[in-house]
């Protein structure tokens, strides 16, 4: 079989890739090794944390809060089964929604392990053996997995990654978290919201790297507020198990113990079995393919994208990055603007941030001012009950131009899009200073901050 474009991944790249150049015109053929498309995101990764975060909210919030309302319960139970249940039906739904659409736009879909067989060739191992399959462009959609420490081994477990703690049985009395990023602060977030102590370990001196320093630490004296507890500076050097419990080595100090400990120290590409050097592919020192400005790698018509590329492994970038890869085989022009992807962690308060951070600016030597409005002073935000956090805005000191933002507080991760559009338009603080927002709503802590860059704040 041969055909124009073949994508060797089903997660939110590849679907999404195999779809775009089918509208185009393109005959695409999309390889999944795993039972269901979608990628980790759908399968064990954003979707299942994020129905989880949304159940573990609301459990949370009848346990201790829901009496400011005015509504008084006579107690709450938990049921962990049924709430996996919600979680596990959500996922399934969706998942039968993209193969329903990799069929509406006639994608030829291979359910097995794809390999590299020279150029333009790809062999697929599925249940009936193995099929040879040609195509003028290949591209590698292959995603990420978990990625190891030295000396704390998964065991499936009493220690896992974060597709061990997406189903947890039961709620365990003392969690370890070991790293303190997005999976590790989320689903931490979820297991302490049901009841487990919680304690995040990190190496470096602060959670959240990579976010706003200013924004990490509001977060951190959040979270320790939510009963969440944190020994940063921490460098772990062991984990075994012992009968019904984990302890957990580190350097300097004390071991720990706990009843299960989860590893959530960042992901790795899964560049492995699909043979690249059959098609003399070079990856980077952190184990990514190479790829130029166009995703192509350093084969002649073999691309890739998402996380098995640079840049951060987000769904929504590598979505972008299919379609720019396969509009410019038809088009002649496709672009990410990589200083407009939004990065959201979907705890309680949410935090996002798209673009420049302070101290990116501060390092490049980039003259800005900033503006900060207070959550603790939007109408909106008083009335869902939901003060804690702020909006920053930073805006070059000459133009006026919008560099980056940052947002902690209640819909974060919907308040940033405005900022990430009004970064893809350069819009100005100005611009959306200017920009009538309804009354009341949240997005007004965004004009105000927008606002304050100016100095010119109304209600702060």
């Amino acid at each position: 079989m041969t055909f124009d474009l073949i994508v060797i991944g089903a997660g939110p790249g590849g679907y999404v890739a195999s779809i775009r150049a089918a509208q185009l015109g393109l005959n695409v053929a999309c390889i999944e090794k795993n039972n269901s498309p979608g990628g980790t995101c759908l399968r064990v990764g954003c979707i299942p944390s994020k129905a989880l975060l949304e159940s573990s909210e609301k459990f949370a919030e009848l346990v201790n809060g829901i009496e400011e309302h005015g509504i008084e319960l006579g107690g709450v139970g938990l049921n962990l089964h049924r709430m996996m249940e919600r979680k596990e039906r959500i996922v399934k739904t969706l998942s039968m929604g993209v193969n329903g659409l990799l069929r509406k736009n006639k994608v030829k879909y291979f359910h097995g392990t794809a390999r590299l067989d020279g150029p333009g060739k790809v062999i697929v191992t599925g249940a009936s053996g193995e099929t040879a399959i040609n195509a003028n462009r290949i591209i590698l959609a292959t995603g990420s997995r978990p990625a190891f420490l030295p000396g704390v081994e998964p065991d499936g477990q009493r220690i896992g990654t974060s597709y061990e703690a997406l189903a947890y049985d039961e709620v365990p009395h003392r969690l370890i978290v070991i790293g303190a990023g997005y999976i590790g602060m989320e689903l931490g977030s979820v297991w302490s919201r049901l009841g487990s102590e919680v304690t995040v370990l990190e190496y470096l001196d602060r959670i959240l790297p990579g976010m706003d320093i200013d924004l990490s630490e509001d977060a951190r004296k959040i979270f320790e507020k939510q009963g969440m507890k944190f020994d940063l500076g921490c460098r772990v050097t062991g984990a075994r198990t012992e009968e019904d419990e984990v302890i957990v080595e580190r350097e300097g100090r004390d071991p720990m113990t706990a009843d299960r400990v989860l590893l959530a120290v960042g992901r790795k590409a899964n560049t492995e079995g699909i043979n690249l050097e059959s098609a003399r592919i070079e990856k980077n020192e952190r184990g990514q393919i190479e790829v130029d400005d166009h995703f192509q790698t350093t084969a002649e018509k073999v691309y890739a994208i998402g996380d098995v590329i640079r840049g951060p492994m987000l769904a929504h970038k590598a979505e972008e990055e299919g379609i720019a890869c396969v509009e410019q085989f038809v088009n002649g022009y496709g672009h990410v603007n990589y200083n407009a992807i939004p990065g959201i962690v979907y705890t309680h308060p949410e935090i996002a941030s798209v673009g420049k951070t302070e101290e990116q600016l501060q390092e490049e030597h980039v003259a800005y001012e900033k503006g900060e409005f207070p959550f603790a002073a939007n109408g909106r935000a008083r009335a869902l009950g939901c003060t804690d956090g702020k909006v920053k805005i930073l805006a070059d000191r000459e133009t006026d131009r919008i560099l980056g933002a940052h947002i902690i507080g209640p819909r974060a991760g919907d308040l940033i899009a405005e900022a990430a559009i009004a970064i893809e338009f350069s819009a100005s603080a100005e611009d959306l200073a200017r920009s009538i927002h309804a009354h009341p709503t949240l997005a007004e802590a965004v004009k105000e901050a927008a606002l304050a860059v100016g100095e010119r704040a109304i209600h702060s």
